[in-house]
């Protein structure tokens, strides 16, 4: 029969982490509306959720590769076009990641010395994508790896597959092997593993929040409001893109037009808006998100977009969805150049009435609702075609 004293132990680092974690989020370092308030108890549950899984799929002698984050599960201003998987690694380890490619925009890979935190971003040890990798005709793909990578425990691969086309693409299958393992059981359980576990879940759900709350500060509040930057490489060493920083502040009369190229070098091009939380906001059922192949192009080859808290009837609309205030940012992955700040946007803070006098291909772009809701409900099935939570 279990001890229920010894068994509350075991879980009480883990409630009162969350506990911790409520007080965070109820008191957040920005104001916040009652809506964000509502979201920010929505990103609670998924932050729980990803710090207990992430702790108990934790396994440095068999690891697997887990998908913390999506949809149910947001954090760090996630892609919407993004698969993400992550697996732990240890010191003098040798592992094999193999699978077949699937027909995505983007396959990359980049192992990493420890996680991201609220002291700063971990060091990139190696960052690539699948052209990189010997792809067979049937699409199989293996790479090994290992102590030469000066790999220390903590470590951690991360990869990331994503969809241009959201109807079209299809994800493959990607698996890793610790090879010096292999064969070889897992140990019983036993409670000072479970209860190991639950602190790591513990640290894991306050440090990521709190991490989440200061990354931005480093890079994207520093830059003027309603303004984007260059397209450079991302932080945290993704070899394969660069991106473009920015947030905005509107009213209900005022739109932001975004324009960029559409790139010629990036087979992968996106925006997304993001929520205060630092988060994505609902992609599925809003288009908070365009890539290139979901965006309308003009006649001289540039992407047109309005972010505005009102629907502007066009095609390129970047629902605000309740925010008044969030995030943007653009990715371009899969580079086959460096891009420069000509091929970055360009952004025009208008009033809402005169968003038509700033698109020169105005009448090109114009959407009916009853076009919109066709729009939305591709979304919703291209989400359900790839998910995996």
């Amino acid at each position: 029969m279990t001890d229920s004293g010894t068994s509350a132990d075991v879980t009480k680092v883990f409630t009162d982490a969350v506990a911790e974690a409520e007080a965070l989020i109820a008191n957040p370092p920005f104001e916040i509306s009652e809506q964000e308030r509502a979201e920010g108890y929505d990103y609670l549950a998924g932050s729980i959720r990803s710090s207990l899984q992430m702790a108990f799929d934790y396994d440095l002698v068999h690891p697997v590769l887990i998908n913390p984050t999506h949809q149910y599960a947001r954090q760090g201003l996630d892609n919407p076009d993004a698969i993400y998987f992550n697996a732990y690694l240890d010191e003098g380890a040798t592992y094999e990641v193999s699978g077949v490619r699937g027909t995505t925009a983007d396959l990359s890979f980049q192992v990493m010395d420890g996680n991201y935190s609220a002291d700063g971003s971990p060091t990139s040890l190696a960052a690539f994508d699948d052209r990189e990798l010997t792809i067979a005709e049937d699409g199989s793909f293996s790479w090994r790896f290992g102590p030469e990578m000066g790999l220390k425990k903590g470590a951690t691969l991360i990869i990331r597959e994503v969809y241009n086309d959201w109807a079209t693409e299809n994800r493959g299958t990607i698996r890793i092997q610790r090879l010096d393992t292999a064969g070889v059981p897992r140990a019983p359980f036993a409670m000072d593993k479970v209860a190991k576990r639950y602190g790591v879940a513990a640290k894991m759900l306050t440090g990521k929040i709190k991490t989440w709350f200061a990354f931005p500060e480093w890079f994207t509040y520093k830059e003027p409001v309603n303004t984007l930057t260059a397209p450079k490489s991302t932080p945290g060493g993704l070899a394969s893109q660069y991106s473009s920083l920015g947030h905005y502040d509107l009213t209900d009369d005022q739109a932001l037009v975004v324009t960029v190229p559409a790139c010629d070098a990036a087979p992968y091009q996106a925006i997304q808006i993001g929520s205060k939380w630092y988060v994505s906001t609902d992609y599925e059922h809003y288009q908070s998100s365009l890539t290139g192949a979901q965006s309308q192009a003009d006649p001289d080859g540039m992407l047109r977009y309005v972010i505005s808290t009102r629907n502007p009837g066009i095609a390129n609309w970047l629902d605000t969805t309740g925010h008044p205030k969030g995030v943007i940012m653009l990715r371009w992955q899969r580079i086959s150049r460096p891009l420069t700040a000509a091929d970055g946007p360009q952004v025009e803070l208008v009033a809402f009435d005169e968003v038509a006098a700033h698109l020169p291909f105005h009448e090109q772009n114009k959407v009916t609702p009853e076009e919109y809701a066709a729009r939305i409900a591709d979304r919703q099935v291209g989400i359900a075609r790839r998910m995996i939570s």
